[in-house]
């Protein structure tokens, strides 16, 4: 980059002066700045090491606790505040999360006014005692779920400053993932429970309030001892390295690292089982001995296979261990385990464990900031989730991931759809988030494999994690790697799919035929431009891809599945309308079909087909119709 820079400059007009010259230089360098920071991963990310001893009183619900915090500033920047979570004050009357649950259209029905009608000794809060830094006093002020702290003295770029608090806090009734006493029983959730630092990246402070979704952390070590009475039973973060009794109580020391969260669970009538994943981690199982245990023993062997098959196929788990949890509160990831209920059907339950397990991979160690682009989360969960599960189950249908194309396709032009770039917290409506990063998120995997072919995909994928793995990437940054393994430009693809509504929707329009050949016509009625597949199945069998790529792709996708493939001129996304011509009789076709690999979200099916026997052709283009 540096000899690039200089043969530039050593081209510019002699003539210029010696300032003019450092005024170009200087804009030049903010300019590649700019690009570097606002549109790929950042080389730096701070650093955290967190040793805490909590104690827990079981018969009022309140635990005190000591924390030391060694933070690394491996920023450019200087810091002269400090930001952290108390995500324990949501659970109060009037909180942010309380007001937000109330007045969105359509509330969270497990949150709705329940936080409104907690009592003092029902509700959650966190008190900070003392708050020093380097042995210095620091100011603070807690506004709702965020402390802010003002530094005695700054953190400069490559130091490291140590925070030592003393905090005390109320663990409130469980109404949304953390909590006690909870509808199946299990005392104690203990999830977003501790001062948590926020994060600080290239994007500046992201000190964001618990309003009900998403979370970011900082990679680093927890060294956690957890007291409590000698009858509970305790699940966590983490590995257990020591585990020591006085007076009735036992201390539970766990250690994690390269994690960005801890949680941790207990209750007294918990059964701890654990089996081993070949050439993978430890898995152990936490539930209650009711009517199900004999089901918690029966899935292990199939949650086995599930971590051997994302191992292969997605990059491999990192960590030694792995818990599922019977938290209580549906399903919910943390690093090194998951919470989840402990009712339901089994293969209910697996594809439960299944998502929130493979958390882990994408919330967990690719960790990207869940806040703003939650679709990178849940989205990526999903698709893997569902194609697992597939090969799991051995499930019939095409496509794996076939109801969340249904989601997509029943969302696209309500008048409540929103973009996929939308930050967590700010959709209006519970149902367009829920359906842009489960479903929509998901979609974008599956279809981008349509785009860049399914090989190609399968590569990338193993290629983001691997090089992204504990890096908190950006969408640019996976574009950047399916762009580099494919040889394709995507930007239209992203620009298009995430930070806007619009939509994909192709029509084969006519067909015309003669003695030899036969004219498709295809119509672009949507938005959004699309490569195609369009498959050309004959009478006698035969099948053949006349494959239309886009001129802003700037190439093709490798041919797939073996069918032989008659290669188009790319088109521009600026023609409506365009026709190729086969070299088939008309009187020879089946049916012509637009990806019937069935990847491409198309918002209206019913013109994606042609038969040329027209009672068919009628049926499949008029299906409401009274036949």
């Amino acid at each position: 980059m540096v000899r690039t820079k200089t043969a530039i400059f050593a081209k510019l007009n002699s003539s210029l002066t010696e300032v003019q010259m450092s005024k170009i230089f200087t804009v030049t360098l903010l300019s590649l700045f700019i690009v570097s920071n606002g549109f790929s991963q950042t080389p730096w990310q701070q650093s955290v090491n967190y040793k805490m001893d909590v104690k827990l009183n079981t018969d009022n619900h309140r635990f005190s606790g000591t924390q030391t915090l060694k933070y690394t500033n491996n920023s450019p920047d200087t810091l002269n505040k400090m930001f952290y979570h108390l995500y324990l004050n949501a659970f109060q009357p009037g909180s942010k999360m309380d007001v937000r649950s109330r007045t969105i259209k359509d509330p969270d029905r497990r949150v709705k006014d329940r936080i409104s009608k907690l009592k003092e000794n029902e509700i959650g809060f966190q008190e900070i005692e003392s708050l020093k830094m380097n042995n210095l006093d620091c100011k603070y002020n807690i506004e709702g779920t965020i402390l802010e702290v003002d530094l005695p003295q700054p953190i400069m770029p490559g130091e490291e400053a140590q925070f030592d608090m003393k905090f005390n806090a109320q663990v409130p009734v469980q109404i949304r993932r953390t909590g006690r006493h909870n509808q199946e029983g299990i005392e104690y959730t203990m999830t977003q429970w501790y001062p948590k630092a926020c994060q600080y990246d290239f994007q500046g402070w992201h000190a964001n309030p618990y309003v009900g979704r998403e979370f970011y952390g900082i990679f680093g070590t927890f060294d956690v001892s957890i007291t409590l009475d000698e009858r509970y039973v305790v699940a966590s973060t983490g590995v257990l390295t020591e585990k020591t009794k006085k007076d009735n109580l036992t201390t539970h020391r766990y250690v994690a690292e390269n994690v960005h969260d801890f949680a941790w669970a207990a209750d007294p009538d918990y059964v701890h089982d654990s089996i081993q994943v070949p050439d993978g981690p430890l898995l152990r199982f936490f539930y209650q001995t009711d009517t199900l245990a004999q089901q918690w023993r029966d899935i292990q062997p199939k949650v086995v296979s599930l971590f051997s098959m994302m191992n292969q196929r997605f990059g491999k788990y990192p960590y030694p261990e792995f818990s599922v949890i019977q938290g209580g509160d549906g399903g919910m990831e943390y690093p090194m385990c998951t919470m989840i209920l402990g009712h339901g059907k089994e293969k209910g339950k697996v594809g439960l464990i299944a998502h929130e397990a493979f958390h882990n991979w994408y919330y967990g160690v690719i960790a990207t900031n869940e806040s703003k682009y939650a679709w990178m989360d849940e989205g990526f969960t999903s698709y893997a989730e569902a194609m697992i599960m597939h090969d799991l189950y051995d499930e019939d249908g095409l496509n794996p991931l076939a109801r969340s194309y249904r989601n997509v396709r029943f969302m696209a032009g309500q008048d409540w759809e929103e973009p996929m770039s939308l930050p967590a917290d700010f959709y209006n409506t519970n149902i367009a988030y829920g359906i842009n990063a489960y479903s929509k998120g998901s979609v974008t995997l599956h279809q981008l494999s349509y785009i860049i072919g399914q090989e190609t995909f399968d590569k990338g994928m193993l290629r983001y994690y691997n090089e992204y793995k504990f890096k908190h990437p950006t969408p640019v940054d996976f574009q950047r790697v399916m762009e580099k393994e494919s040889g394709l430009d995507l930007a239209w693809y992203f620009e298009h799919w995430i930070y806007s509504t619009n939509h994909i929707n192709y029509a084969i329009a006519d067909v015309q035929g003669n003695r030899n050949e036969t004219q498709i016509e295809i119509h672009k009625i949507g938005d959004m431009p699309m490569p195609l597949d369009i498959v050309v199945t004959l009478k006698n069998g035969e099948k053949h891809t006349v494959y239309v790529p886009l001129t802003l792709m700037r190439g093709n996708k490798p041919a797939e599945d073996g069918t032989p493939r008659l290669l188009q001129p790319a088109q521009p996304w600026t023609h409506p309308e365009f026709s190729v011509t086969v070299p088939f009789a008309l009187k020879d076709i089946e049916v012509i079909e637009l990806d019937p690999s069935e990847r491409m979200a198309d918002i209206d099916l019913t013109d994606n087909k042609w038969f040329t026997d027209k009672k068919k052709n009628e049926e499949y283009r008029n299906p409401d119709n009274d036949k």
